[in-house]
């Protein structure tokens, strides 16, 4: 049997800011867990040009409650004007949703 919990994906310009960022969702209890991925690099359009960076992905993994709180928290902590902060609807076991909300409450 699976719950449903929130999964928020989103980038970050340096390892330092993702980890800063991750920590401090988790000890204010808006993730239970944050994963922080390898360096990728992205190719976008900003400002009328073609940009490459090396950014560093985070995945949040949240209850359903605390999805819009977690996007709103990111858009305050996150250095860029307009960070991609993407939630996801998951279903999880019944046992990791349930330590999700626990760490989450």
């Amino acid at each position: 049997m699976s719950e449903a919990i929130m999964l928020v994906y989103t980038l970050f310009g340096s390892a330092e800011d993702a980890r800063r960022v991750a920590r401090q969702i988790v000890e204010e209890k808006l993730a239970a867990c944050a994963n922080i991925g390898a360096p990728c690099t992205s190719i976008y359009e900003w400002k009328g040009r073609i940009e490459q960076a090396a950014e560093i992905p985070v995945l949040f993994k949240t209850g359903v409650a605390q999805g819009a709180a977690l996007q709103a928290r990111l858009g305050e902590l996150h250095d860029y004007e307009r960070p991609a902060i993407i939630q996801m609807d998951a279903r999880a076991s019944a046992a990791f949703a349930g330590w999700i909300g626990e760490q989450t409450r």
